[in-house]
């Protein structure tokens, strides 16, 4: 009886509620990058710290979310939308808050200085990244008006147009990231080798925030054409 009333509490009325509780724990984590990296570029390595470990805690929270929901999620679900999207769809939110953690913990580990004409453009470059992570994050809140026209209606188009403008602003955060490269690749000679090298990953890593929050709309694209 417990474990049914646990069951009842995490999925209330809506299968995909979960589902979207983590998505917003995700979020949250990622929200907190800016932050870090005002620190990072001023160079403040205890503030920095300080941050690096909110996000780790908010990965951790993310994370505690995600197996609850694959721990308790209904081997088989009387719904439009099927266990396996949903898991699929789990996995990439969760890829999302586990990045925004490799970075900040690399960067952190490394304390790993931006040069002057490279700092404002990633901040740009985060900011672009987040919104990709948020856009896929309005289009998971609509999964329940989507579950209850039963895929159909206006609704389709509604998240249809919020999956456009999530391809978008990932369009964008790749041209801003081949901006920053091309800086970088400017003055690289200038810098120690191997702090060219972290740089170009920590750069790759946060265009994958976009690229992750891209797939999340893919799958959901998927499931509207079922």
């Amino acid at each position: 009886m417990v474990a049914k009333s646990y069951i009842g509490s995490l999925f209330g009325t809506s299968p995909v509620r979960p589902l979207q509780k983590h998505m917003a724990s995700v979020q949250e984590c990622i929200n907190v990058l800016p932050e870090f990296f005002q620190a990072v570029l001023k160079e403040d390595w205890k503030e920095a710290k300080i941050i690096q470990k909110r996000i780790r805690k908010l990965e951790q929270e993310a994370d505690k979310l995600k197996k609850d929901l694959r721990m308790h999620l209904p081997k088989s679900l009387f719904m439009p939308v099927s266990r396996r999207d949903l898991l699929e769809v789990l996995t990439m939110q969760d890829k999302i808050a586990n990045k925004a953690k490799d970075i900040a913990g690399l960067v952190l580990g490394r304390k790993m200085v931006f040069p002057e004409n490279i700092g404002p453009r990633f901040m740009e470059f985060i900011d672009r990244c987040i919104d990709a992570s948020l856009q896929a994050q309005k289009a998971i809140n609509e999964l329940d008006e989507l579950v209850e026209t039963g895929f159909g209606g206006g609704e389709i188009k509604v998240v249809e147009s919020m999956l456009t403008k999530l391809d978008k602003i990932e369009n964008d955060t790749d041209k801003i990231q081949v901006g920053i490269r091309g800086a970088l690749i400017k003055i690289e000679r200038d810098l120690p080798p191997i702090d060219v090298m972290f740089l170009y990953k920590i750069i790759d890593w946060t265009g994958e925030l976009a690229d992750i929050s891209q797939r999340v709309g893919s799958r959901l694209q998927l499931m509207l054409a079922r």
